[in-house]
């Protein structure tokens, strides 16, 4: 059973829009910090966005200006809309729950694909 599952990946244009949601399935307790990761095709994982308890967002150089990183801590869920997509940001992306006991949870991936 995964803890985390992911929403919202799929073909996108350049240029376009896509907004990633994450959900816990209620397993998961003392949530803090959520992350966005993503992982292109013979490259190591990154950190793409990341939110603490308290709503302050971090993003990579990469995604400034074009990413926006949303929690909703009464549902335990997590957004990340991205715009003004751009091929590299082809990747599979996956959200990270970090809990305040030294845990952490990660989805199973949702694929993005930004082509013509």
């Amino acid at each position: 059973q995964v803890p985390l599952v992911e929403s919202g990946g799929g073909l996108v244009q350049p240029g376009g829009s896509l907004r990633l949601s994450c959900a816990t399935d209620g397993t998961i307790f003392a949530i803090s910090n959520m992350g966005w990761y993503r992982q292109a095709p013979g490259k190591q994982r990154e950190l793409v966005a990341a939110i603490t308890s308290g709503g302050i967002t971090n993003y990579a150089d990469s995604v400034k200006g074009r990413f926006t990183m949303s929690r909703d801590n009464a549902k335990n869920t997590v957004h990340l809309q991205m715009n003004s997509l751009k091929p590299e940001d082809t990747a599979v992306y996956y959200c990270n729950y970090g809990t305040r006991f030294g845990g952490s949870y990660w989805g199973q991936g949702t694929q993005v694909t930004v082509s013509s």
